[in-house]
């Protein structure tokens, strides 16, 4: 999507993931940027940038990679909706882009969902063409046992018990037992994934190390952020991130 390359917002200064710390053997923190509709911070790995066209409609930017000015927003699909339909995002914008021409489509919602969605299943393929995604219950719950998984998903029509197998597993090739580590239950059922990935019944997945987690973490934490389905765990093993908590939700205030 091209935009108008114009001086960026205060608020929309693009960077690179800072680098991991080798060091002390940890990760800086991201970036922040303030939601146009809340005011709150939060990190430009969580929230969702919108950019605006050359004639002046506001569209999602999933990859937060479109030059020119943007805004951010860190709020679920439904509270975005409802400050479309109150003329609260407009009025936000107005006053981020200083008055510019903007179009706010009505379905703006629906246009972010299916971009973030795209931006998350394009990761996961490219894990899988680099050899670092683990598929089929059997070889993942192989793997899992021996700590071989830096990262463990389900579809969202997983049965419970299968999902309880895999992350017992997962649990105790991370040293984790009793932890409440469990796998990540994905805003996606197994057609979804299958159609994406270009394999039959992907009901369960996994990724092989911290560098593909910490890649297909930030669209799922973004996608998962607007649809609302808040992870129970950020479940990266222990060497990337933590394994218990609960993502903040930033609401409409």
């Amino acid at each position: 999507m091209r935009t108008p390359r114009n001086e960026p917002l205060g608020s929309d200064i693009s960077a690179p993931r800072p680098p991991r710390n080798r060091a002390a053997g940890k990760e800086e923190a991201s970036p922040e940027r303030k939601c146009v509709l809340t005011g709150s911070n939060g990190s430009r790995e969580e929230l969702l940038r919108l950019a605006i066209s050359p004639d002046g409609d506001v569209l999602p930017d999933a990859l937060a990679r479109a030059p020119g000015r943007g805004a951010w927003i860190g709020v679920s699909r439904a509270e975005l909706e409802a400050a479309i339909a109150s003329g609260k995002l407009r009025g936000a914008l107005a006053r981020a882009f200083k008055g510019a021409k903007l179009t706010v489509p009505e379905n703006l919602g629906a246009l972010a969902q299916d971009a973030l969605t795209r931006a998350f299943l394009q990761r996961l393929g490219l894990e899988m063409r680099a050899g670092k995604l683990i598929l089929g219950s059997d070889r993942i719950a192989q793997q899992a046992r021996s700590g071989a998984v830096a990262w463990l998903g389900h579809a969202a029509d997983a049965s419970d018990d299968g999902c309880r197998k895999l992350d017992q597993a997962y649990r105790v090739g991370m040293d984790a037992e009793g932890s409440g580590l469990v796998g990540e239950r994905l805003p996606l059922d197994r057609a979804a994934l299958s159609v994406a990935l270009g394999r039959e019944n992907v009901v369960h997945l996994a990724l092989a190390d911290h560098g593909s987690a910490e890649r297909v973490a930030i669209p799922l934490r973004r996608l998962m952020r607007f649809t609302g389905a808040y992870p129970a765990a950020e479940n990266i093993s222990p060497e990337g991130a933590t394994n218990g908590a609960a993502h903040d939700a930033v609401t409409v205030g």
